[in-house]
């Protein structure tokens, strides 16, 4: 039997983290010794060692659930891997269309190219040739204003984006223009 303190060293997660999963029925002890300590077996081990697979490989706490759930009733629990991997296939799409975009910039910069020689539909249009839907642009510009504001307003007054509109694309970006 094991004790939660040796499992949370061998898997790397705190005792809170152990006790959370226990509270959402996710992993708990096979049984309780005297003084009302959890005793893990080698079964409930290797369930917490499935649950932190499925951790590593991005799955929520709740399809963690549904895939302990679904163990005996393999295409259910293929289902839901195949839906996760669709959706890992999405993210790096996604990314990989951001990274071309900003490749594009650095070489449009580095071949001394202005941003000014851009409109605003220009740019939209870049954007959606590279793929990002309008999420993605808006996650685009809430990066832009965390990281850079004061670039961010310089690019959206060189797109001729007048102030009124550029102080609300900065609010919505999660800043207060």
């Amino acid at each position: 039997m094991h004790r939660i303190t040796e499992l949370g060293r061998e898997f790397g997660l705190s005792r809170s983290t152990l006790l959370y999963y226990d509270r959402l029925g996710l992993f708990s002890p096979s049984r309780r010794d005297r003084a009302g300590g959890r005793r893990y077996s080698e079964l409930d081990r290797e369930r917490l060692a499935r649950i932190c697979r499925y951790r590593q490989a991005g799955l929520s706490l709740k399809d963690i659930r549904s895939l302990l759930r679904l163990e005996t009733a393999g295409d259910a629990r293929e289902d839901l891997l195949q839906q996760r991997l669709q959706s890992l296939g999405d993210e790096i799409r996604a990314l990989q269309a951001k990274q071309r975009l900003v490749a594009q910039m650095l070489h449009l910069k580095a071949s001394g190219w202005r941003w000014a020689a851009l409109d605003r539909t220009i740019w939209v249009e870049m954007f959606q040739a590279a793929g990002m839907d309008d999420e993605a642009m808006d996650a685009w510009h809430r990066e832009f204003e965390a990281r850079a504001p004061e670039a961010h307003e310089q690019f959206l007054e060189s797109l001729g984006i007048g102030p009124t509109e550029r102080t609300g694309i900065r609010q919505a970006a999660g800043r207060k223009a």
